[in-house]
């Protein structure tokens, strides 16, 4: 390519952006359909345009990826994670032109973009130094002269499946373990923030990864069931919607390949009446409508127990009616917008279902929405666990407020839900929380804090819908175990004693 991703962003806003594939080590053109990105602030305005990959062009990539594994096997760990610490080196010296486009083509405020660009920076340093730590695990033998231990080795070609909703962070939580432990790997990104896909892609190839190592395709959904129904992938790594990832379970699990899913979630906090309603307010206001909503960990119910719920939803009010909603990248703005046309009519469709159900509006923001864009008011209802919004997820920023006598139905209500991934419990009663850590049925439980955000050390991941039984997220140790198999060595010193005749 000409120019790297971060240097066009420099250019003006109305130029777009010409993308390319990057198969084999070469940046290519798509020879699919025409497909563009836009700015989600300005939709009239289109971010980046390219021909999406056709199925031979795939087909192309996972051949790289096969001829490319024995060769970066052989590198060693050491060698991989020099790699992966210079392409941290490379994306912190990027970082505000990065954010720059997630902005502009995600939609997200540049602080949270800028967040997402430092995190994904401290997640391939924490990765990179994976390469140093201890391998394997040694048992004793019956026999004196052996030594038995185990060995971890690659699983061989990956393939990661990456949403829109982070674009840099979850590919870097994916793409880092998988190439550190010494796969090779096919991405397939969502389609509506390509450039930030192929601008995270040139920084790990221009780290030094040998051809065909990373090969970034883009396209459509269709393109990443043709991915996952490929033979020779081993491994794959989603994140993304409940249907399609048992899609990707239904046609993967059968013929062996590992599958590790992070799906949708349905997050409950719950608040009790002697948690401080206006430091809560904070932290529920943050948790539910951040990133315009858009997050698998945001919240969206909030269950007030008792005496709660008065004082929590006059401070929620004065939380939500101050937020300013505009374009990400303006001064002063709180949240952005949605992803997409899609995406706000689906937000849109369900606050009007909520409301023939019998939910209540309890605030939106005072100012009015700009008049152009993809923007959903954040808005604050009150209703009963019985609305459709109260089991289905909606990607947006809405959330429902609900009334529970006491913590037993309040831990009832939380877990009425077919989703599992994170939780919230406010409170000051030490033993409460306790036992909300232990009968939330949520992957991450979080006492007084917002049920978004983890540590990229700690590992992550949910129940029920919300995932699948795999080894969990970023974690270095749970990570290992899903990009890798395991054998057991026999290892028996001296000579092998000749069998009679």
């Amino acid at each position: 390519m000409p120019q790297t991703l971060s240097e066009q962003v420099e250019f003006s806003n109305d130029q777009p952006i010409a993308l390319r594939h990057l198969i084999d080590g070469e940046w290519c053109a798509g020879d699919g359909a025409q497909a563009a990105s836009d700015d989600p602030a300005r939709p009239g305005r289109t971010v980046a345009s390219y021909r999406v990959a056709t199925e031979e062009q795939l087909a192309r990539a996972v051949r790289a990826a096969v001829t490319a594994a024995p060769g970066w096997d052989r590198t060693g760990p050491i060698g991989r994670g020099r790699i992966l610490r210079r392409a941290a080196e490379l994306l912190s010296h990027r970082v505000d032109d990065l954010a720059a486009l997630i902005t502009r083509e995600q939609g997200k405020t540049l602080p949270e973009a800028r967040a997402e660009a430092e995190l994904s920076v401290e997640t391939l340093h924490y990765h990179a130094a994976q390469a140093r730590a201890a391998d394997g695990v040694t048992y004793p033998s019956s026999h004196p002269d052996e030594l038995i231990r185990t060995v971890r080795r690659p699983l061989g070609v990956v393939a990661a499946i990456t949403p829109w909703n982070f674009p840099v962070q979850i590919p870097a939580w994916k793409l880092a373990p998988a190439l550190v432990h010494g796969n090779t790997v096919v991405w397939k990104p969502a389609s509506d923030t390509p450039a930030v896909a192929v601008a995270f892609a040139e920084i790990l190839a221009e780290a030094g990864l040998p051809d065909g190592v990373l090969n970034l395709v883009l396209g459509p959904g269709s393109l990443g069931a043709a991915l996952v129904a490929k033979p020779e992938v081993s491994g794959i790594t989603f994140t993304g919607s409940v249907p399609v990832g048992r899609s990707i379970q239904a046609a993967a699990v059968p013929r062996g390949a590992k599958v590790q899913l992070e799906l949708g979630g349905h997050n409950a906090a719950i608040v009790l009446p002697d948690a401080d309603p206006v430091e809560t307010a904070v932290a529920l206001t943050a948790g539910a409508m951040s990133s315009a909503g858009q997050k698998c960990t945001a919240t969206r119910r909030i269950i007030a127990v008792g005496d709660a719920y008065e004082p929590l939803v006059a401070a929620l009010t004065a939380r939500v009616e101050a937020l300013v909603l505009g374009d990400g990248a303006a001064e002063g703005v709180d949240i952005g917008p949605l992803v997409s046309a899609r995406a706000r009519a689906e937000v849109e469709s369900a606050l009007a279902e909520a409301k023939r159900e019998g939910a209540v509006v309890l605030a939106q923001p005072s100012s009015a929405p700009p008049e152009e864009g993809h923007f959903v008011p954040p808005t604050l209802l009150a209703g009963t666990p019985d609305l459709t919004i109260c089991r289905e997820e909606v990607f947006g920023p809405l959330t429902v407020v609900l009334r529970a006598a006491d913590l037993d139905a309040a831990i009832m209500l939380a877990n009425g839900t077919t989703f599992g991934l994170t939780a919230s419990v406010f409170t000051c009663d030490e033993r409460a929380a306790r036992r909300c850590v232990t009968e939330l049925d949520a992957g991450l439980v979080k006492v007084n804090a917002p049920t978004t955000g983890s540590e990229l050390h700690a590992p992550f991941g949910g129940l029920k819908d919300s995932s699948f039984p795999a080894p969990r997220e970023q974690n270095g140790d749970t990570s290992a175990e899903f990009f890798t198999w395991s054998k057991t060595a026999y290892l028996r010193t001296g000579t092998p004693a000749r069998s009679g005749r």
